[in-house]
């Protein structure tokens, strides 16, 4: 069967990433209400009640908001590494031992059919983790929420046919923005989030000689816009030699709307 993915929401105000294949069907944070997510799942035709588990890369609250009450409501296992469980205790709710299982940096786990690898990224949570998907040679690589894309990054992702990959924000916006400086600081910072300038460099770095979907996630809703991350990773990577619509092509996320049920 298919490797298949969904990006449910992904934004400042909540992200939620489904995958799939024929036998083992996933969730990759829940940074929204319960009900959000439950009408995310009815936008693409997959029923909530069918998850296998849930995968957490952090504890801040746009990926774990609804995790609790999507795991009491469907007795679903949730994974996550050791700091990140101890960083959550008091926010998920009562959480049954049975359901509570540890998935570390750098261990690459057997769910079904799908070979999900975990690696670090550079963000100011406790140890903030994202993965890799592989299934009959096709590779899913989700990167967001790290103020830079580290060699490691770069060499654990390659392959991948299909990136989820963060574009948080357009640099002046942010600094011309509203947001006061200690939080502009946090953004800019090794442990914020990715600008599109800075996306599209790494991106270029790992894709290279290969083509790969794009999809651009994490979008700030005060400091970017579609159009703008949009524009600004296809002319960065057109300069750096990489053919936008031809090698690579782009696609939108959104905080509210999900993507396509698509094949990675």
């Amino acid at each position: 069967m298919t490797l298949r993915f969904s990006v449910l929401a992904s934004g400042s105000t909540g992200n939620a990433i489904y995958v799939e294949t024929g036998n083992q069907k996933l969730l990759i944070d829940a940074g929204l209400s319960g009900k959000k997510i439950e009408n995310c799942f009815k936008q693409i035709n997959i029923s909530p009640e069918s998850l296998d588990g849930i995968l957490v890369t952090h504890e801040h609250s746009d990926h774990i908001k609804g995790v609790g009450i999507l795991a009491r409501r469907y007795d679903l296992p949730i994974y996550a590494n050791d700091k990140t469980w101890k960083a959550m205790e008091g926010l998920l709710g009562n959480i049954p031992i049975e359901q509570r299982f540890h998935f570390e940096i750098g261990e690459t786990k057997l769910f079904g059919d799908i070979d999900v690898e975990s690696f670090g990224v550079s963000h100011d949570a406790a140890e903030p983790m994202f993965f890799t998907f592989q299934h009959s040679g096709r590779k899913l690589a989700l990167v967001t929420d790290t103020g830079y894309v580290s060699d490691r990054i770069k060499g654990t992702t390659k392959e991948a046919n299909t990136f989820i990959f963060e574009s948080n924000h357009d640099m002046d916006m942010l600094r011309m923005g509203k947001y006061p400086w200690s939080v502009k600081r946090r953004i800019l910072g090794d442990e914020g989030h990715v600008s599109n300038v800075d996306a599209a460099l790494a991106l270029s770095d790992i894709i290279m000689d290969s083509s790969a979907n794009v999809y651009l996630a994490h979008l700030s809703l005060d400091n970017n816009m579609k159009e703008l991350a949009r524009m600004t990773v296809h002319q960065t990577l057109e300069e750096q030699g990489i053919h936008v619509g031809k090698q690579v092509k782009l696609f939108d996320t959104d905080p509210l709307k999900p993507t396509a049920l698509t094949a990675v």
